[in-house]
This record gives structure tokens, sequence and C-alpha cells, in this order.
């Protein structure tokens, strides 16, 4: 991509998140509709994010206990753990399944309504197909992508706790006593509120690039695979944003 299609690219994408904020907080609010897709969204990634929250605390815990053990430091596993998992690779884990999994979903659901001509029925009905499809699915995606997150924090959690007892003897009580003695204020929460930015930049670049999907069945393929690559651009950007945000604010 040339710098001037980069540009005018980030200017339609700009132009599109002002028109989110401009449309999405006026009456009339499609409630019902905002409802379903956090049903849907939540329901759909919850498998996924689940099994890839189980596997990287399994892992994480098997990696380092022999790195952990030579140093005679074995109990310090939990909340070497639980600080990785909670500050950064849960969330950005997270993100990055719902963005290939949700992102490339809403990608080719509005690609598919717009080369249909679906979406301009509507605004021939009078419905405002912005507000119905694009602000409710951007919305259900910045509220779930935390709960998801915690979700697979959690998870994760347990399947560290599974994998110290495979060669040791621990109780559960032991195990969430040293993770939640080495955790504080600064670490948990800038981890919970990048989520939301995550959640939000994934569900707009997936409903911006399908809802201006063009060239008939090829866009929206096209939507769905620009969709998962961009948002997962932007969520690492964001997470570069984040660190050094907290650092300055001292929270590191």
């Amino acid at each position: 991509m040339s710098a001037n299609a980069l540009l005018a690219e980030t200017g339609a994408l700009t132009r599109f998140t002002a028109r989110f904020f401009r449309e999405g907080f006026r009456p009339r609010y499609e409630v019902p509709e905002l409802l379903y897709q956090c049903y849907v969204i939540g329901y759909q990634s919850l498998p996924m994010v689940g099994i890839t929250g189980f596997i990287m605390g399994m892992v994480l815990t098997l990696q380092s206990r022999p790195t952990m053990a030579q140093f005679g430091a074995e109990s310090w596993i939990p909340t070497m753990v639980g600080l990785t998992i909670i500050r950064e690779m849960g969330p950005i884990i997270t993100a990055l399944i719902f963005a290939g999994k949700i992102g490339s979903s809403i990608g080719a659901e509005l690609g598919s309504m717009r080369v249909t001509e679906q979406i301009d029925a509507m605004e021939v009905s009078g419905t405002n197909p912005f507000k119905y499809l694009v602000v409710t699915r951007v919305l259900a995606t910045t509220l779930m992508l935390p709960v998801l997150t915690i979700l697979a924090d959690a998870i994760g959690l347990y399947a560290s706790y599974v994998g110290i007892n495979m060669k040791g003897v621990t109780t559960l009580a032991l195990f969430v006593n040293n993770i939640f003695a080495g955790l504080t204020f600064g670490d948990v929460l800038p981890a919970v509120i990048k989520t939301f930015f995550f959640g939000f930049a994934i569900g707009l670049i997936g409903c911006y690039k399908g809802y201006y999907s063009d060239k008939g069945t090829e866009g929206v393929g096209q939507a769905a695979n620009s969709a998962v690559v961009v948002s997962s651009l932007v969520v690492f950007i964001i997470d570069l944003v984040a660190v050094q945000l907290t650092g300055l604010l001292g929270l590191n």
C-alpha cells in the first residue's frame, strides 16, 4: 500500500469512527440488537478463548518450572505466571483470538450484506443501518472482550495450578495466596482498561472493512482478511502505547 493510499484509508477510518460517536449515543437505541450481539459474540468466542487460556497457563508453568527449580525458586512460579498472564499474555492472546474469530466474522457478515445490497435496502426502507449494524457490534465487542479476558485469565491460572501439581503438591489456597501476594492495583487496572480499547478497535475495524466492502464476493473475502490483519496490528500498537502510558503514570 502506498503512502497516499495509507493516508486515505486512515482518514476514512477516522471519519467512520467520528460517525460512530456521533450516531452511537443518539436515540433511538438498538438495545435488543446490542444484547443479542453481546450474546453471540461472547458465546462464539468463549470455547476458543477458554482452550487457549488453559494451554497458555499450562505451557507457561511447564516451561518455567525447570529454570525456576535450578535456582530453588519453585515457590515463585504462581507469582510469576500470575503476573505474566494478568498483565500481558492474557489480554494480548485473547485479543488476537478475538480478532481472528469475531473481526473476520463481522467483516464477512457486513461485506456480504453490502454486496447483496441489503444495507442499501435498509437505507431505502428508512432504517439506519449504521446504528443497527455498526454501533451495536462495536459496543458488543468493546463490552465482551474484557469479560472474555477475565475468564481466560482465570482459566489460565487454574491450568497453572494443574501444571504445578503434575510434579509436586500444592493446595489451591496457597496457590491463590501466592498469586495475589505478587499482584498490585497497578498490575490489574491497566490490563483491564486496555482490553476495552482492544475490543473497540477490533469491532470498529471489522465493521469498517465490511461496511465499505466492494468488488462482489471477492471483496467479502478481502474484507474479512484485512479486518483480521489490521485489527491485530492495531492491538499491538495499542498495547505498546498502554505500556508507555503505564510507565509514565508510575503504575509499573
